[in-house]
């Protein structure tokens, strides 16, 4: 391809290398496992600052799946249930998902309704802001659940001017 991007065909390497002299540009093989390979007459730095680019803005939208995890206790007062709470609320603002653990020790195992019953308190402050990726499970002696921020779909107001009779 040349440099104002017309396709030239097939042209030997030489050839297509004298052209990108001319021009004063590089040649750039862009699928060298091609048959026959195919390459580009292009700006050096112009074609890599693209390469970069793409790379950048397709980077930018892979979220890094970041969990952050908060610790309760199934007897939790309430000024360190809000301060918790506070936690996970700033969490989900930053689009993290939250793995809500309640830590029982041992005598506190007996009363396993009270974790869940925090867990449910918890989800029921969110209401619909958060979804649930995984429901309440034991695991060893600790309580867990994982939510997520759901996403916000906006949506578009749409004024209507009065009609003109």
């Amino acid at each position: 391809m040349s440099s104002d991007g017309k396709q030239m065909g097939v042209v030997p390497t030489h050839q297509a290398i004298q052209k990108a002299l001319e021009e004063g540009l590089t040649l750039v093989e862009v699928a060298p496992n091609a048959k026959p390979p195919v390459a580009k007459i292009v700006d050096l730095g112009k074609f890599k600052y693209e390469i970069e680019k793409k790379a950048r803005k397709e980077k930018r939208g892979v979220k890094g799946g970041d969990t952050k995890e908060v610790r309760f206790s199934p007897f939790i007062g309430e000024h360190d249930y809000n301060t918790r709470l506070a936690r996970v609320t700033e969490f989900l603002e930053d689009k993290d998902k939250v793995r809500l653990v309640v830590q029982f020790t041992r005598r506190q195992l007996g009363s396993k309704q009270f974790g869940y019953d925090l867990l449910a308190k918890i989800t029921k402050s969110f209401g619909e802001r958060v979804g649930i990726d995984m429901q309440p499970k034991f695991l060893g002696r600790n309580l867990m659940m994982v939510i997520s921020p759901k996403a916000v779909v906006k949506k578009k107001v749409v004024e209507e001017s009065p009609k003109e009779g």
